[in-house]
């Protein structure tokens, strides 16, 4: 049985709307080497949602991202470093889109007074690594050769009068 191996990734952009569409296709780069191609839509629309509101309405625009995978759920982070951004007030709409079209999300304060807000995606049963049948490798009885068939009769035959002895 094939078992997926946790991935992590982690990146730090000043957000800009130039780099909104820049962070989408590498996350979608690392969401597709991680076999995770069904999550690539909408995860990237959430964290693209995030990362515009954060453009919009921060003054600090430094942004930490964050994705884990453990086989199951993948959570992606995004951390804002303004103690200003009221994501109940200026990050609504934007929530209420991520709480749509996710299976869990969160958002919590930091230490130095910004916020990180998260989602997660849960890989359905139906896109989980899949297992494909395999031939079972043979046991040490099946891989063995059969020696060849030689007649008993070449076997007791009398050398040849050229050959030493």
């Amino acid at each position: 049985m094939k078992t997926a191996v946790p991935c992590y990734y982690h990146l730090d952009v000043e957000v800009s709307p130039d780099r909104v569409g820049q962070v989408r296709r590498i996350l979608a780069a690392h969401l597709r080497f991680w076999d995770l191609d069904t999550l690539v839509e909408p995860v990237c629309n959430g964290a693209e949602m995030l990362l515009q509101a954060i453009d919009e309405h921060a003054t600090d625009k430094h942004t930490s991202i964050e994705m884990w995978w453990n086989g199951q759920h993948l959570i992606t982070a995004v951390g804002d470093h303004d103690s200003d951004l009221r994501p109940d007030q200026d990050l609504r709409s934007c929530l209420e889109h991520i709480a749509e079209m996710s299976d869990g999300w969160g958002c919590c304060a930091t230490v130095g007074g910004g916020n990180v807000i998260w989602f997660s995606q849960r890989a359905r049963a139906g896109e989980r690594v899949p297992l494909v049948p395999v031939a079972p490798s043979p046991s040490l009885r099946e891989g063995l050769q059969v020696p060849r068939a030689v007649p008993v009769a070449v076997l007791a035959a009398p050398a040849a009068a050229g050959e030493a002895r």
